[in-house]
């Protein structure tokens, strides 16, 4: 596999969860986005990814699953993510590249990507690399900026904005953040293989000025009423979506678990500090716990 792969937005060294989450005025947009993803998780599972774990803000809430493994393009958010959750068989940290999952087809039940799709160049190539790794019928909770959202609508008739939130395009606001048309994210779902079975619509209230006049409880409790409109129209900042993986997929055999991202090839050739692969020679180095598969 020698095709260039698109730019990935990299959080190496960065202090993203100090910063932003505990001590950036965060507390509603966590408390809503832990709502949501009650909602739409099944009740438990055998084998969940998490793709954009970062730090493990999100992965406490997957109690009912019986592994978990963390996914990021960033070593260091994995190394935060560790110190926090521990070392254990229960949780398994890989560094590597949506772009080319170092999984067997088919062996998941269980994905998530919260705050992650909008840091993707290439949203349809990441969001069927997922499907590849997920067996037929698992669930896939998708987070994704939109770009309609009342805000922009706003801001655009009053042309204090040059895009246009209802254009499908994706728009770059900035380098490697992205929003996205609704529309455009249902197409490439079904595209990838996925069938979208619900919508929530989230952090209608992100504004500093309401986060200083309303209590935080009462605007994640409102937060959680609007988030049922989601099915009939998307107007907010944030989505989420839970859709079903369908068709056919293969089904990974007992003890598959790693392919080789360069080759694709598996098995992998497990030595005490690496994964080896016996088809095109590569080293993937396992340092404290972490597998690293990022080239």
């Amino acid at each position: 596999m020698s095709a260039e792969l698109p730019p990935i937005c990299d959080y190496e060294g960065s202090d993203y969860q100090a910063s932003f989450w505990d001590s950036g005025n965060r507390t509603y947009e966590d408390g809503v986005e832990a709502i949501a993803l009650k909602r739409l998780l099944p009740p438990g599972g055998k084998l969940l990814l998490e793709i954009g774990a970062g730090a493990g803000r999100n992965t406490p809430r997957y109690k009912n699953f019986e592994r978990i493994v963390l996914l990021d393009y960033s070593r260091s958010q994995l190394v935060q993510a560790q110190k926090r959750l521990g070392r254990s068989e229960r949780f398994v940290y890989v560094v590597a590249n949506v772009y080319r999952l170092p999984f067997v087809p088919g062996l998941f039940d269980t994905a998530t990507m919260i705050r992650t799709l909008h840091h993707l160049a290439d949203a349809p190539l990441a969001l069927r690399q997922t499907r590849q790794v997920l067996k037929s019928g698992a669930i896939f909770i998708l987070e994704y900026a939109n770009k309609q959202n009342l805000k922009a609508i706003l801001r655009f008739l009053l042309r204090r904005q040059t895009w246009n939130p209802f254009n499908p395009e994706p728009v770059e606001f900035a380098e490697l953040n992205f929003d996205f048309h609704p529309k455009a994210i249902r197409h490439w779902l079904n595209d990838a293989g996925f069938r979208l079975d619900k919508q929530l619509t989230v952090s209608h209230y992100r504004s500093a000025l309401l986060k200083r006049l309303f209590p935080t409880a009462w605007l994640v409790t409102m937060d959680s009423l609007a988030q049922l409109t989601g099915n009939w129209w998307q107007l907010s900042p944030s989505v989420f979506t839970r859709s079903t993986a369908s068709g056919d997929s293969p089904i990974a055999s007992l003890g598959e678990f790693f392919r080789c991202p360069a080759c694709t090839h598996f098995p992998l050739e497990e030595t005490p500090n690496a994964m080896k692969c016996p088809a095109c020679g590569k080293n993937w180095p396992v340092q404290d716990g972490i597998y690293q598969f990022r080239e």
